[in-house]
């Protein structure tokens, strides 16, 4: 099974970097490429421990289906997402928030998946699927970065609680 293992430095304060990484408003915003969006479960703002998102996107040209539910939850520190239903044999996003000293938030992902399709989905792991992950989790980190640290965020939390 892959793991993505990301590091991202956010100035600002380890709360403000859980929240919005747990907005699923932000996370539409951050994948309008794929044309994600919200349609069962919670639909809009700030998800809690059990909840549930199911999500429906446009990758590699196919529309797809994936249903996550929040699986662990200490605010601010910690909080893991992974798949209940979709197109993954599974998968596994643990989102970690460390004050640092001196100021800001170190936010590490650890996102583990299996493909289904036994050789042929590790194939694809090695040649694009890897790659892909990875691209769309930076994509999103830069998204709340710059809602972090452009003192936009609490106006943003605020509205979509």
């Amino acid at each position: 099974m892959p793991t993505l293992q990301l590091e991202t430095f956010m100035e600002a304060p380890p709360d403000v970097c859980f929240d919005l990484s747990r907005s699923i408003d932000l996370h539409i915003l951050s994948t309008q490429k794929t044309g994600e969006r919200a349609i069962a479960g919670r639909t809009s703002g700030l998800l809690q421990l059990g909840e549930t998102v199911t999500w429906r996107a446009q990758h590699f040209g196919f529309w797809q289906t994936l249903t996550s539910k929040i699986t662990a939850f200490e605010r601010p520190h910690f909080f893991v997402d992974e798949m209940v239903q979709g197109a993954f044999k599974s998968f596994r996003h643990e989102h970690h928030f460390t004050p640092r000293p001196g100021g800001g938030t170190l936010v590490k992902d650890v996102f583990t998946f299996a493909s289904p399709l036994g050789i042929l989905g590790t194939l694809a792991n090695h040649l694009v699927l890897t790659k892909y992950m990875k691209r769309l989790l930076l994509e999103r980190n830069q998204i709340i970065k710059e809602y972090a640290e452009s003192g936009k965020a609490e106006a943003y939390l605020s509205e979509t609680q």
